[in-house]
């Protein structure tokens, strides 16, 4: 029914950013945009540059991580209270 959109310049300007994303559906652009090269082809891969985000994805969004066993990992070794 509504929907934001902000320029990547702005989002990139951002002092903090918060990007939720849910669904096998956005799999495959959740991979491109972590794991994949700076592209204008994928341009949420130019959230790789920005110093404070925070992305958080449920499992289907995440399948076609690669590394998806060691970002597992690397969440459950986070100190008490930083997670």
């Amino acid at each position: 029914m509504h929907c934001v959109t902000q320029g990547l310049g702005t989002i990139l300007e951002a002092r903090q950013l918060l990007l939720v994303v849910q669904g096998e559906g956005k799999a495959e652009a959740v991979a491109q945009m972590i794991e994949g090269p700076l592209a204008s082809i994928c341009p949420a891969s130019a959230l790789q540059l920005h110093p404070d985000a925070v992305v958080v994805i449920d499992r289907a969004a995440a399948s076609q991580l690669r590394f998806y066993d060691y970002y597992e990992y690397v969440q459950e070794q986070l100190p008490e209270g930083s997670a």
